[in-house]
């Protein structure tokens, strides 16, 4: 695959990945914050509905959000699309989820396009240091 590359003074333009940027599915832009309590992810998927969007702890300790805009005209032959500018496809996003994330008691909520994932946080307990006596003189 070969990307077009248009210098634009300092700048370089890829319009491949200028589309994805652009595109809040496929890039499905996502904010984590940490509160005292939780570990909050914030994601915005306009358009879709929660059965299009998957939201999983996988491999132990990574959060994977992922789903499909579909192609709401794909199979109804008797419409014709002139323009198609709005962004289809399956996207995923993944996260490694700090030690101190209770990963069993994940809880997602989704509202006007925007989901958000909750992780509530435990304390971590810290190595305990030994202290190793030295033989000799």
């Amino acid at each position: 695959m070969s990307l077009i590359h248009q210098f634009l003074g300092d700048e370089t333009f890829d319009p491949f990945l200028s589309m994805i940027n652009k595109c809040p599915v496929l890039s499905t832009p996502t904010d984590w914050k940490e509160t005292k309590d939780a570990h909050v992810f914030i994601s915005d998927l306009p358009g879709l509905k929660k059965d299009d969007i998957k939201v999983q702890v996988v491999e132990g300790r990574i959060l994977q959000i992922c789903g499909e805009r579909k192609n709401e005209n794909e199979d109804d032959k008797n419409i014709k699309c002139h323009r198609i500018e709005r962004c289809r496809g399956k996207f995923q996003r993944r996260f490694r989820l700090p030690e101190n994330a209770k990963v069993e008691q994940v809880k997602a909520h989704m509202e006007n396009g925007v989901l958000v994932v909750n992780i509530p946080k435990q304390e971590v307990k810290k190595p305990q240091t030994k202290l190793i006596p030295i033989d000799g003189n």
